[in-house]
């Protein structure tokens, strides 16, 4: 039986996913029968009522792939410098996806090494440019259905316990600030810069059941 989430998992509201994906895990199938592989420990999420979001201002060639169906990986290229990897949510037509934006090295951290130019396992993922870098994802992979099992794919983890989950404001954004749609697994070692500093004395988040 696969282990990978069914797309019902993120045919949901990206505020609902983005903490259910906390202790999932992000896979990569390599040659030579390898893989890599890593914990989601934060996220962000993004809808399309949200001025922070890619679909705010509607349907572009650039942003096609979040109004498509969920469970599919989203990428885009920011800064001219950085890739970053997103998981689409919702229904047809929503316009809604999560960030990934950290995640604990698990699997193939040689590989991930070679990729990001850095031995320490917590500069591999720790920051959503670090995760695609370290797996290698770029806008060629744009669109691919990670809930259909196939080499790069979102597989069932251990949950984060709902008093272990924080949410807090988004990183890196001038709109939508107020909202906190930024989730994390709080004292993870792998968080993205800032990460459990960013929540302190925020509310915790209450975890959806999946």
């Amino acid at each position: 039986m696969s282990r990978s989430l069914p797309r019902a998992f993120f045919a949901r509201p990206a505020v609902e996913v983005a903490p259910a994906l906390l202790g999932n895990v992000l896979v990569r199938a390599v040659r030579g029968g390898r893989r890599i592989a890593a914990r989601i420990v934060e996220t962000e999420a993004y809808e399309e009522g949200d001025p922070a979001s890619h679909s705010f201002r509607g349907k572009t060639a650039r942003n096609a792939v979040m109004f498509g169906p969920s469970g599919h990986l989203y990428m885009y290229f920011t800064y001219g410098l950085h890739f970053c990897a997103n998981v689409v949510t919702g229904e047809m037509g929503e316009g809604s996806a999560v960030l990934l934006r950290a995640a604990e090295p698990l699997e193939g951290l040689d590989l991930m090494a070679r990729r990001r130019g850095v031995p320490e396992p917590g500069l591999l993922c720790s920051g959503p440019a670090r995760l695609a870098q370290a797996f290698g994802l770029d806008l060629r992979h744009d669109g691919l259905d990670l809930a259909g099992g196939g080499t790069v794919r979102v597989e069932r983890g251990t949950p984060i316990p709902a008093e272990r989950i924080a949410g807090g404001p988004r990183v890196g954004i001038r709109y939508g600030t107020e909202r906190p749609w930024r989730f994390l697994a709080t004292g993870n070692p792998y968080l993205s810069r800032g990460g459990a500093g960013s929540v302190r004395g925020r509310e915790r988040a209450a975890r959806p059941t999946p």
